[in-house]
């Protein structure tokens, strides 16, 4: 194989595109995870997963989601407290339950609930 083509061929492999992924949910919309019993609002989106392989290592197998899917930041709540949840979207679902999210910092991003939603304040708007 002449020279050229051997570059050509490397270069392509190195350079190959990731997988397009398409978000399922909208930045505001309340979902719930589809296997612990926590709901959220979700205010970021990672189009394909970011963290080190140590971290998804660290997730038991059996849990383990698949990698080209887009991950969720989500404001989220269960009977016991608040916290922030980093979701794949293989684990969401849309929330049947309607109402609104209650975790202190949604007030700071969103205002204005309704049909399951909440509205993106103006100066987090891109």
């Amino acid at each position: 194989m002449p020279r050229h083509e051997s570059l050509l061929t490397d270069l392509s492999a190195a350079t190959k595109a990731p997988p397009v992924t398409h978000a399922d949910f909208a930045i505001g919309e309340v979902v719930r995870h589809r296997l612990f019993h926590f709901r959220g609002v979700f205010f970021d989106v990672d189009p394909l997963f970011p963290n080190s392989e140590e971290w998804y290592e660290a997730i038991p197998e059996d849990l383990r989601p698949d990698r080209d899917q887009p991950f969720y930041h989500l404001h989220a709540e269960n009977a016991e407290s608040s916290y922030v949840a980093y979701v794949s979207q293989q684990n969401l679902l849309s929330d049947n339950e309607g109402g609104p999210v209650h975790h202190p910092a949604i007030s700071g991003i969103f205002h204005g609930f309704s049909d399951g939603r909440y509205e993106l304040r103006r100066e987090h708007r891109h």
